[in-house]
């Protein structure tokens, strides 16, 4: 037998270990869910939203327990995990009020005569759902909200690393009254993982991760004609206009680069700061990121915690020291402490340039790339240059104009205007380029896995 281990990465302690299952149990937990959908499709849309009001709720008894348990395992800041907790909680209540209306059957007319049509919202059956470490909670339930309302069952493989919150929130799902073979959790490796999308039974597959990990279980997918959704990396850049407030466009920056530790595809990453006002943005900007707390996750004074494993670690200092052998300049951090746990400082990167990580890459820690533009419109090109498109931002006082800019010329998903955030339930959510395809949130993410079904009548 293969067992995998969680280890806590600010103590390095192991947390708990898990037995692999091998391929006949994991096609066992596809079938379970696929005889659960079989009887959850009969319920209507207004049936299936208690269930997500009651998840929902359930999730909110448990915040300290489930943020306790994300910051053991991941690193996260214990405040980061309670809030994460409430995000999920609302998307299981934005899925119940909303759900119904969204996926409510549509009339249309056909033919010249103006006939009688129908477009219905059907569930298509087991989603399979591979997610990643750094938002333990959240990346399960966006997927699996949407998809319960719809009909469909679904089926986790979460990141070895935080099985046990993938675990927990199966448990707390059944204790808030879901049939327990709709929403089942796998722990195998990738091996297997690649057998399960090619499962009969398994009609859907989504994906977080990195843009290498989409292309791999994108082209499985295809070979075995299942839709997928593809929620990919990003190296997003932040433009900091002309005539942006500083002390606006600072606060947001050093906020959208160390959320979540930093380990966020939405975080700002790249910084193109205008020449009229790059000197003044970076001096208070690296001033601010020099002043970040690092330590402890549990401690409420911690601002930044560990990565969330050693391999993570190692894959973020090589990255800042790669690009500085290439010539890139540190402007703070860079120098990980002599302390015990995956602990990586606030670092900002200048004098970059093409075939540097901190330029072409996306760097998964607290690191921000500051790259110079000449003026607006070469802040513009600069952050369009980048092979990814999943989020972004502008600062700038003419918020109409930010606006424009957001809409006509940023090629990316989703624009932050003189602000920072993470998702809401009511806003779409997903990019475009390496950063994959498909949405989520906003009512989008219910309707990726349903079969849009046309009835004609007489």
């Amino acid at each position: 037998m293969t067992t995998i281990s969680t280890i806590n990465p600010a103590t390095e302690q192991e947390i708990q270990s898990y037995t692999l299952m091998t391929e006949q149990e994991a096609t066992g937990r596809i079938e379970a869910c696929h005889a659960g959908f079989q009887e959850w499709r009969k319920l209507t849309h207004h049936e299936r939203a208690p269930y997500l009001t009651k998840i929902g709720q359930t999730l909110r008894e448990h915040a300290d327990e489930l943020a306790a348990l994300m910051t053991a395992e991941t690193g996260k800041l214990l405040k980061d995990g309670q809030a994460e907790v409430e995000i999920c909680a609302a998307i299981c209540d934005y899925t119940a009020q909303y759900g119904p209306e969204v996926l409510a059957d549509e009339d249309r007319t056909h033919g010249a005569d103006q006939k009688r049509g129908v477009v219905s919202y059907q569930p298509i059956g087991v989603i399979y759902s591979i997610q990643p470490w750094n938002f333990p909670l959240y990346q399960p339930i966006r997927v699996l909200a949407a998809n319960l309302m719809a009909g469909n069952g679904c089926v986790l493989k979460h990141a070895s690393i935080c099985t046990g919150s993938g675990l927990r929130l199966r448990e707390l799902c059944i204790e808030a009254g879901l049939p327990k073979d709709l929403f089942q959790v796998v722990i195998i490796d990738h091996d297997t993982s690649d057998k399960l999308i090619a499962h009969p039974k398994v009609r859907g597959v989504t994906l977080t991760g990195s843009d290498g990990a989409g292309r791999h279980v994108g082209a499985v997918a295809a070979k075995a004609l299942k839709k997928t959704v593809l929620e990919l990396g990003s190296n997003d850049a932040y433009l900091v206009l002309e005539d942006a407030d500083i002390e606006t466009a600072v606060k947001f920056s050093v906020m959208g680069r160390l959320y979540n530790n930093g380990e966020t595809c939405i975080s700002a990453k790249r910084f193109i700061v205008t020449d009229k006002v790059y000197d003044v943005f970076v001096d208070a900007f690296v001033a601010e990121m020099k002043g970040i707390r690092l330590g402890d996750p549990t401690d409420a004074d911690s601002q930044l915690g560990p990565l969330s494993s050693q391999d993570q670690f190692d894959t973020v200092k090589t990255q800042v020291d790669d690009s500085v052998a290439k010539g890139a300049t540190v402007l703070c951090g860079g120098e990980a402490p002599d302390r015990i746990g995956a602990y990586y400082p606030s670092t900002v990167l200048a004098d970059l340039a093409p075939g540097m990580p901190a330029y072409d890459d996306e760097i998964f820690g607290p690191v921000a790339s500051v790259i110079r533009a000449k003026d607006d419109a070469d802040a513009m090109r600069l952050a369009n240059e980048s092979r990814y498109g999943l989020g972004g931002g502008i600062f700038s006082k003419d918020e109409d104009r930010a606006l424009k800019l957001a809409r006509d010329h940023f090629d990316t998903g989703m624009i932050r205007i003189n602000s920072f955030g993470a998702a809401d339930p009511n806003m779409p959510f997903g990019g475009v380029k390496d950063s994959g395809y498909g949405r989520e949130h906003g009512g989008f993410g219910m309707k990726e896995f349903v079969n849009v079904k046309s009835i004609f009548l007489p």
